[in-house]
């Protein structure tokens, strides 16, 4: 047997523990518990508003809703959502109560929804929004960096993106995040 033989043999059993090695460092850092999965980077942060212009979910009384309504001067929160989406449905009550205790400018964006959904679902769960947009083709949605349903953002006076939560908001979300920076913000 050649030397060239025997490198390439150790080689042959060399890469394999290389690339088990490079895939547990992944596995690893993504299993990290510390972690939070929901803080998904947001290339729109401190970046200004999309331009769009939404109408209203269809059958709906009011106004819809444009980038020109975030930048009034008001810090606003915008959120995405959808009757098909449940997380939606598990925050939403943190959302009326936002609204309802703090008197948050509170903005919905519905999501690829159908008309007669988005209006039942907010006939039964309420509706925390001064104005809701309907984006149905999803458009508005790509603009604004969504990965999926719910996503929350806080829109600064000057109509600028400061804060974007992916997933569903909890108590301690709004206690220990949006609160405070809607505060901060207000100042």
């Amino acid at each position: 047997m050649t030397t060239g033989m025997v490198i390439g043999r150790r080689l042959a059993y060399l890469i394999p523990l290389v690339v088990f090695g490079i895939l547990a460092v992944y596995f690893a850092w993504g299993l990290n518990p510390n972690r939070d999965p929901r803080a998904l980077p947001s290339v729109m942060i401190d970046q200004p508003v999309p331009e769009f212009a939404l109408p209203p979910i269809e059958g709906m009384e009011g106004p819809g809703l444009s980038a020109a309504d975030l930048r009034t001067g008001e810090v606003t929160l915008v959120n995405f959502f959808a009757s098909w989406c449940v997380p939606c449905r598990l925050e939403h009550r943190f959302l009326i109560e936002l609204a309802m205790q703090d008197k948050v400018r509170l903005f919905g964006i519905n999501y690829k929804n159908k008309p007669e959904e988005a209006r039942d679902w907010l006939a039964k769960l309420g509706n925390p929004y001064g104005r809701i947009g309907a984006d149905t083709t999803g458009r508005v949605g790509i603009d604004w960096g969504v990965y999926g349903l719910p996503e929350t953002f806080i829109i600064d006076r000057d109509g600028r993106i400061r804060y974007r939560r992916a997933g569903q908001i909890d108590q301690q979300t709004l206690d220990e995040t949006i609160r405070p920076l809607i505060r901060e913000l207000s100042q």
